[in-house]
């Protein structure tokens, strides 16, 4: 038997409703229901910092009353340095009361948003979280030697696993995310790949005409693959040995024209045409998941994701831990990959790039092992989804 249009309306605005459930937030509105924290919550939209916490599937904020949002407002800061004070307040993990009690040693070091604005220096954008003594938790900036002026004062709402609000005490402090900061006009790429990990890659592409096709990507989109300093130097004498069209290709081939943030990169499995991608010339590479792993599949060397260096859209930055090595330009291993997804722009390695193959060998670049930030969480379960789907389609046929 048929069923109602009333009950079939109901069944899927309730089905609508559990999808939605299962994959947004809203900052904005969490913290509308706490008026202690208004000039937060202000602040955080101002900065568009609540776009990016709602754009994340795992997050914990720690909030500040407005008396703490006062005194941060008295120095001054332009809004572009106040948005990297705020960041630091923005963990990309989740954090509840429990699990604050339930840290492995006592003390953890925490990712925070600042991490990935590539303003942070080294590891300085890290939050240091340490139980102490008579239960009090602090949270401290990564370079605070052990001196914590901020403690957890309440949780304010928590969602678990996904969303966690806490009250602490007092602003996080960092020499880094106070310093002057210039504005989005202003971004420089390789200077930000030499203060993280990556000075060797950014030195190439100082020296290469494919630096200039980066910059102009910028703007439009621009997802960077950008190699440890170790896998860079033991790649050096390949390097040497290839020609001035080859370089570029290969620089360019370390770079997509479209922003994929890791949560996009988790859930689109498959080929992925590059800045050296240009007529018959594929230089493509394949984008494979393994459990919260990205690897980058070439045919001729797997680079896995360790870091990210800077992630705002329009552009991110991302370490791997090798060099990727194109199949137009070194020995495959594999079968050809299939056929790439297409991206939204592309852009020529050189008028010549398509010059002859390199008869580089295929053993791979050394690897670094790095225990760097993996920045945002994963995507929505799409098995579950359909789970469901399956159940209301069930529920129709009745």
């Amino acid at each position: 038997m048929g069923q109602s249009p009333l009950l079939i309306s109901t069944l899927l605005l309730s089905f609508l409703l559990l999808i939605s459930s299962t994959n947004a937030h809203n900052i904005t509105k969490i913290l509308a229901k706490h008026p202690e924290f208004s000039t937060f919550n202000h602040y955080l939209s101002v900065t568009h910092l609540a776009a990016e916490i709602n754009r994340r599937q795992t997050i914990t904020v720690l909030a500040l009353d407005n008396p703490t949002m006062t005194a941060i407002l008295d120095k001054h800061f332009s809004i572009f340095t106040l948005k990297n004070v705020l960041s630091l307040h923005v963990l990309v993990d989740y954090f509840g009361t429990k699990k604050l009690h339930q840290i492995t040693d006592g003390t953890t070091l925490a990712s925070s948003m600042f991490q990935a604005t590539g303003t942070a220096a080294g590891t300085s954008g890290y939050v240091n979280i340490t139980n102490l003594k008579e239960g009090k938790v602090g949270f401290g900036a990564e370079n605070n030697d052990g001196h914590f002026h901020s403690f957890y004062v309440k949780s304010v709402e928590e969602f678990p696993y996904n969303v966690s609000v806490l009250q602490i005490s007092q602003a996080i402090t960092s020499a880094d995310a106070e310093a002057p900061t210039p504005g989005p006009g202003d971004f420089n790429l390789t200077s930000i790949m030499a203060k993280q990990g990556c000075k060797a890659f950014a030195d190439l592409l100082r020296a290469s005409k494919a630096l200039a096709t980066f910059d102009d990507n910028v703007a439009g989109g621009l997802t960077v693959f950008c190699p440890t300093d170790n896998a860079v130097n033991g790649f050096l004498p390949k390097y040497k040995n290839l020609t001035g069209n080859q370089k570029v290709a290969l620089l360019l081939y370390h770079g997509v024209p479209v922003y994929e943030s890791l949560q996009m990169l988790r859930s689109n499995n498959g080929a992925m045409n590059t800045l050296a991608t240009e007529g018959a010339n594929k230089y493509d590479f394949t984008v494979q998941n393994d459990g919260e792993d990205v690897n980058l599949e070439t045919k001729v060397v797997t680079a896995t994701i360790v870091g990210t260096l800077i992630d705002q859209d329009p552009y991110v930055v991302y370490k791997v831990n090798k060099v990727l090595l194109p199949r137009e330009l070194f020995k495959a291993s594999l079968a050809p990959a299939e056929s790439p997804k297409p991206a939204k722009k592309k852009k020529a390695a050189d008028s010549e790039a398509n010059s002859p193959a390199a008869d580089g060998p295929a053993d791979d670049s050394a690897d670094q092992k790095a225990a760097d930030d993996n920045s945002a969480a994963s995507g929505l379960n799409s098995k579950f989804i359909m789970v469901l789907l399956g159940l209301f389609m069930g529920v129709l046929a009745l």
